[in-house]
């Protein structure tokens, strides 16, 4: 497929020239979603505290990092005219997957707005994520 099929988006944040990555890439009928994460421009969006060792010592922002990255995702649909009800697949990573369990529930039928989202949905726990103060990351697959 050539380029001139393929439409991609950023955020304008340091992390995405510093690693070399888009946001979004639509190609056809599908639109990919790099995980997202609980930021608001540079700033992270209710950071975990950590400890002198860097690691996390409460996870009750995860509701609100989750909360933060259905935001962003819905406004880089958004860019394509497309929306969450769009979105066929998601992965959620967890630093404490407890916690993003107890908390991905309200929050996922929150975003896609019904109390039965129609999205295959997959949870896997991960060590860590790209800053130590996120809990949890979400990659989205959407067709339009």
């Amino acid at each position: 497929m050539s380029n001139a099929l393929q439409k991609t988006e950023t955020f304008g944040v340091p992390w995405e020239s510093s690693y070399g990555y888009v946001q979004a890439v639509k190609r056809g009928e599908t639109i990919h979603l790099s995980g997202q994460v609980a930021h608001n421009g540079t700033e992270l969006v209710a950071p975990a505290p950590v400890d002198d060792s860097g690691q996390v010592t409460d996870f009750a922002n995860t509701g609100a990092q989750l909360r933060q990255c259905y935001a962003n995702a819905a406004e880089l649909l958004r860019r394509y005219g497309a929306s969450l009800d769009d979105v066929v697949e998601e992965v959620i990573y967890a630093v404490d997957v407890d916690a993003a369990d107890a908390a991905a529930g309200p929050v996922r039928k929150e975003a896609y707005g019904r109390p039965d989202p129609q999205v295959a949905s997959t949870m896997i726990g991960t060590p860590r994520l790209a800053f130590r103060e996120l809990l949890v990351e979400v990659r989205f697959t959407a067709r339009v």
